[in-house]
């Protein structure tokens, strides 16, 4: 049975960087896909970033390109979500999240109900 835990939420201001991290326990990642997702305050949980475990897919939504880094440590069965150039708009709890086809399900309505692991959350707020 796998578990997800994330960490490294926090308070930051506009511009500035956090990394969240999210290590898997139970069994290893290496059939899944990863991501992580984010729903911001009142709105639905939407898709951030992926990759597939073991191999070089990456997808990424159109707001965070250039700004978002999607990383994994396979010795540590963890997976990374840095976020650099932080904007007010990205305040939201960040979820991580597998499943073996995360990637084609990404953008499915009720993201919640459709993949099969989810972490607890963790919550990063942007000051202006």
């Amino acid at each position: 049975h796998v578990q997800l835990v994330e960490s490294g939420g926090g308070l930051v201001q506009a511009g500035g960087s956090l990394r969240l991290s999210c290590e898997a326990s139970g069994r290893t990642l290496r059939d899944y896909e990863i991501g992580w997702f984010r729903q911001p305050p009142g709105k639905e949980r939407e898709f951030v970033a992926a990759f597939a475990w073991t191999g070089s897919t990456i997808r990424y939504a159109d707001s965070v390109k250039g700004r978002f880094t999607i990383s994994r440590d396979n010795a540590k069965n963890t997976f990374y979500l840095q976020m650099n150039s932080l904007k007010p708009e990205d305040t939201a709890v960040y979820f991580c999240a597998a499943d073996r086809n995360l990637i084609a399900k990404r953008l499915m309505p009720g993201i919640y109900s459709v993949l099969e692991l989810w972490g607890q959350g963790t919550a990063v707020t942007v000051s202006p």
